[in-house]
């Protein structure tokens, strides 16, 4: 197997630069007015709930970033179909980012001896097989999520992913970086947001509580588009009183492009999702 990009994530230089310049041109000037940073993110879900997070986020003028896997909807289709795709452009046109869920929402499980991974989709037509996957099927897996983006939205995914269930290893991360071309985003400890948690056990007001009183600046925090198992949703219910209730301790938004941990990757390596 060739340890080079695969011809999908060859780029000529110059796109590579005035794709780079440009994102930080506008990362720049979000910076300047963004000195308390938190990094709102959302994964898929069952998109019940799209919808609602849409609209909270104009409402408040947040930008956002989103990670995308094609995950069964409630409307009886997935995430990533024709059905969804005028939503998804309608977000991108409206300045938030994207990065790659894998497009199955494939769960690291273990490292294979001589390379690969043993892994588990969540959806697709291997749902729910442990299987055995090279690290060239792994970056097929986060590239089939960008060139549906871009085929849906004409726009292009950052180079950026995360791992179904943050499940990574070492090995994944850097063959992740070094074959795939894509950095992995995990998220802080107080910015896990609790949308995933039975609501019997933790009620919207708690996790509410609990979000204003841990986030820092600086933090990257997680949210998903929907949860099937959650009984009492978490967006918009707690959405619109944590982003009010963190600008009233001075903090402010901005999307994983003007993150410092992950703009001088962003500025050496090109979108994904061209062909």
């Amino acid at each position: 197997m060739a340890s080079g990009p695969c011809p999908m994530r060859r780029a000529s230089s110059l796109a590579r630069a005035g794709a780079a310049a440009l994102l930080l041109a506008a990362a720049g000037a979000q910076a300047a007015e963004c000195a308390r940073p938190v990094y709102l993110t959302f994964d898929t879900g069952h998109m019940g709930v799209a919808p609602l997070v849409a609209e909270v986020l104009d409402r408040q003028q947040v930008k956002a970033s989103f990670f995308l896997a094609n995950e069964k909807t409630r409307d009886g289709g997935t995430s990533l179909d024709d059905r969804w795709a005028p939503w998804w452009k309608a977000m991108a046109a409206r300045g938030h980012v994207f990065g790659s869920h894998t497009y199955d929402h494939v769960y690291w499980l273990a490292n294979l001896p001589g390379g690969g991974f043993r892994v588990k989709p969540t959806f697709g037509p291997q749902a729910g097989r442990v299987q055995a996957m090279s690290v060239e099927a792994y970056c097929a897996e986060l590239d089939r999520s960008a060139a549906r983006f871009k085929e849906m939205t004409g726009q292009s995914m950052l180079p950026l992913f995360r791992a179904p269930g943050g499940k990574t290893s070492a090995a994944l991360l850097r063959a992740a970086e070094d074959r795939c071309g894509y950095r992995h985003v995990g998220w802080a400890d107080a910015g896990f947001l609790g949308d995933e948690l039975p609501s019997d056990k933790y009620p919207n007001a708690a996790l509410l509580a609990r979000a204003l009183r841990n986030i820092r600046p600086g933090d990257i925090l997680m949210a998903h588009l929907g949860i099937w198992s959650r009984q009492d949703p978490w967006a918009p219910a707690v959405l619109e009183p944590l982003i009010t209730g963190l600008r009233q301790k001075g903090y402010c938004f901005a999307t994983l492009a003007d993150h410092p941990q992950y703009r001088a990757w962003l500025a050496t390596h090109h979108v994904h999702g061209t062909p």
